[in-house]
């Protein structure tokens, strides 16, 4: 057994805190899932940095709040000169190694069509256009990628896809084209075939590799990313037929889209078409039922996928000296308020994420109530495997959540800072949006809106029904937030570019 304990780190795309059957959902079976929960320690109240893929993605990497990385909404690219928490690890002596989506570049829809990604879709469905991922990327030694969503993927995935089924290549590039459609529907593309079997063949294999001794005593660290159940969500086979819309239950404040019709700062966005075509927006019953059904059944695969992979791990020996991490970049309004997808809005449904880590001889089968963020995940990481301070990348944002691990009882945070910028100048979309989540509520502030807010009880009201921004009872609890946020958020503003000289 090596002395350095082995990291498995699972990330998904727009997965619910409550998409799990041991949170108490009535309807999906994860038993994979639910497993680890029972042997690990789960949060129910972990957070995003920010609640849009990339921004929250670089947050959980480089352990900084989107302001600080720079990587402030969709659609920019990180420099590969950043320091991450990977390339800690590979200095360390870690063998790093990615499968799946790793999405620190742009995928889709550049503004420039001279704009450079590692990770265009555009340029990985066409093979004499593939791009040479640099290595290390991000500090991964090895790397089997994934971009897109659902079943328009390319990376490396498109390689390994003309070798067992170039007849779907075609249908990838057609769609790639339009890229988001329906928000849910039947793949053509089979399970065998589908980019979850490719990212579990691709990280089992490197599991064997590595339980074989072709690294050595290296320790590793192995990132699992899935791209599902981001839209358009489309399981394939048995899943989609898994879970049937007319058995779906709506959300209790499904109805609540009158009163999300006159949100001061929702109202205008859902009227905007960048959101009404891809983003966040009002949905109907139908559709709501269908896209519940559908994303039910892609977690069933991802969670009998994930179940494969830790499967192989007490096989092969090494699940007593591997930390698992399970998480999702953010979350989906799964028609929460009468509305699906995710966008600038304070509900939890998209800022509520799964968090799980199961660490051999720390954590003991536990529930926590204790605040924790996307961008705790580097922290903790570097602290459970005692990697000195003076080695992390500099000025870490994020908190050690191991007093939690050890006794979930503890509290590390008295709040969570959301930031959430969007800026999409052809569309008229320039916004600040920022939460602050407390033990007892969250706050959420927009720019250009002076007098007018969002203020949710979160233990009186799960559901955020009742703003009780203008409640008379709750002004000065409202004054007293708001001053915390206005340090809270000061405190995170960057620090870059470095002074370099005194004057």
């Amino acid at each position: 057994m090596n002395e350095k304990m082995n990291v498995l780190f699972i990330i998904t795309d727009q997965h619910r805190a409550d998409h799990m059957s041991c949170v108490g959902n009535p309807i999906l079976k994860t038993p994979n899932l639910d497993k680890l929960a029972s042997e690990g320690v789960r949060f129910t109240s972990a957070y995003v940095a920010n609640p849009i893929c990339m921004p929250n993605r670089a947050s959980i990497f480089t352990g900084l709040y989107p302001n600080m990385h720079g990587i402030r909404t969709a659609g920019m690219n990180m420099p590969e000169s950043t320091p991450t928490f990977t390339e800690t690890l590979r200095e360390d002596g870690y063998h790093t190694v990615e499968a799946g989506k790793i999405h620190l570049n742009w995928s889709v829809r550049p503004f420039d069509k001279n704009a450079k990604s590692n990770e265009s879709a555009k340029n990985w469905i066409h093979k004499d256009s593939r791009p040479q991922l640099p290595l290390p990327y991000y500090g991964f030694d090895e790397v089997d990628l994934i971009v897109g969503h659902g079943d328009i993927c390319g990376g490396h995935y498109m390689d390994w896809l003309e070798e067992k089924g170039p007849e779907y290549i075609p249908i990838i590039r057609k769609k790639t084209k339009t890229f988001f459609g329906k928000t849910s529907y039947r793949t053509e593309i089979p399970e065998e075939l589908y980019s979850t079997a490719y990212i579990n063949e691709r990280a089992l294999a490197f599991i064997e590799r590595y339980a074989k001794g072709d690294y050595g005593d290296k320790p590793f660290f192995l990132n699992i990313s899935y791209p599902d159940p981001h839209h358009p969500v489309c399981p394939p086979g048995k899943y989609f037929d898994m879970y049937k819309a007319e058995d779906m239950v709506l959300p209790a404040n499904f109805n609540d889209i009158e009163s999300v019709k006159e949100h001061k700062f929702i109202k205008p966005l859902l009227n905007n078409p960048f959101f009404r075509g891809m983003v966040l927006r009002i949905t109907t019953e139908k559709e709501a039922r269908d896209f519940i059904a559908a994303t039910y059944g892609s977690i069933a695969m991802l969670d009998n996928s994930i179940g494969q992979i830790l499967a192989v791990l007490e096989k092969l020996g090494l699940a007593d000296n591997t930390m698992v991490i399970y998480t999702s970049d953010h979350g989906d309004m799964m028609g929460e308020h009468g509305m699906i997808l995710k966008g600038p809005c304070p509900y939890n449904g998209i800022l509520n994420i799964p968090m799980i880590w199961k660490v051999p001889g720390i954590t003991q089968p536990a529930i926590t109530d204790s605040l924790a963020s996307s961008i705790d995940i580097s922290k903790t990481i570097l602290k459970l495997l005692k990697i000195p301070e003076k080695f992390h990348p500099p000025d870490i944002q994020g908190v050690d959540l191991t007093p939690i691990l050890e006794d979930p009882s503890k509290k590390v945070r008295d709040h969570c800072l959301v930031e959430h910028d969007e800026e999409i100048e052809m569309f008229k979309i320039k916004i600040r949006v920022r939460h602050l989540i407390t033990e007892g509520y969250k706050l959420t502030v927009y720019n250009g809106l002076k007098e007018y807010g969002d203020l949710f009880d979160r233990k009186n009201d799960p559901e955020e029904m009742n703003n009780l921004w203008f409640d008379e009872k709750h002004q000065m609890l409202r004054y007293e937030l708001m001053e915390q946020l206005f340090h809270v958020n000061l405190n995170a503003q960057s620090r870059y570019p470095k002074r370099e000289a005194i004057s």
